[in-house]
């Protein structure tokens, strides 16, 4: 039986200079920079996602079932949600996530924006970026209160993008997140990037809160990271995902990639998908 799959951190290159859209530029030599630094055979893959068809081929190639588009909305670097928005309606296979910058926004601004991701766009959970703010924040500052009880609110999860290309690594730290998953219990937080290269710290703050939820994406191949393998096997089979972080690592590729790590066999069907099948009420999306 095919192994169901759920990317949680898939966006195509054309999409924003940032994932490589340019040939010839400093942002695209970046984003080959990364490929080759995380470990893609073919650092240049990306190019085949300059179009809507291309990307879709990619993503029915790979077999994946759901890919999970998040945006990003920081002082640096913006792909609105209005962009997500038009880009998942091409495919029942793409999943949107609102990005909110309560910062540059102010409280009623974001709140309207959560409510329009949610209502509007049928997005299923809000991504929001404090160590890339400015001035950077640590997740557990006040300031964000009122987007976590949006989402507690709205019953969606809130995103955090944290790892080791976040400008000061003392914002990279998990002891924050440890600290808002103990103030809100019943919110559920995502871990972009598992917050690498902190991994024996976020394994123990997951084992503490079991409304942590990891996804070490193209970091879950670096030296250290095995310790997620590992917990996953023990007590963290639930609170693991799988995510490519396309366009730096090939689908492909980091499905035969991640298949090798040593997950059990039962493990590896939550990691691959019902882990996030359940966390974004992902059914059949009509």
């Amino acid at each position: 039986m095919k192994q169901k799959i759920i990317d949680m951190r898939n966006r195509p290159a054309f999409l924003h200079d940032f994932f490589g859209a340019t040939p010839s530029t400093p942002s695209y030599e970046t984003a080959k920079w990364l490929n080759q630094r995380v470990g893609s055979k073919e650092p240049e893959h990306f190019r085949r996602s300059y179009t809507v068809e291309g990307y879709l081929q990619e993503i029915d190639d790979a077999g994946i079932d759901f890919a999970v588009v998040v945006g990003r909305e920081t002082p640096d670097l913006t792909i609105d949600d209005n962009q997500v928005a038009q880009l998942v309606k091409q495919s029942p296979k793409l999943v949107g996530l609102g990005s909110i910058d309560i910062e540059t926004r102010g409280v009623e601004s974001a709140l309207a924006a959560i409510d329009q991701a949610i209502n509007q766009h049928q997005f299923k959970a809000i991504n929001i970026e404090p160590g890339f703010g400015k001035p950077a924040r640590y997740v557990d500052d006040p300031i964000f209160d009122p987007v976590y009880q949006a989402c507690q609110h709205h019953k969606v999860p809130v995103c955090v993008m944290s790892g080791p290309t976040t400008p000061d690594l003392d914002y990279a730290h998990p002891n924050a997140v440890a600290r808002l998953a103990r103030k809100y219990p019943d919110l559920n937080i995502i871990c972009f990037h598992g917050y690498y290269p902190f991994v024996n710290e976020i394994v123990g703050a997951a084992f503490r809160y079991p409304n942590l939820y990891l996804v070490p994406d193209m970091y879950i191949f670096q030296p250290g990271a095995e310790l997620y393998v590992q917990a996953a096997n023990k007590f963290l089979g639930d609170q693991l995902l799988f995510g490519t972080s396309y366009p730096f690592r090939p689908m492909q590729q980091t499905i035969d990639d991640f298949i090798q790590l040593g997950f059990r066999d039962e493990v590896l069907e939550k990691v691959f998908y019902g882990n996030a099948a359940r966390l974004l009420n992902l059914g059949e999306k009509e």
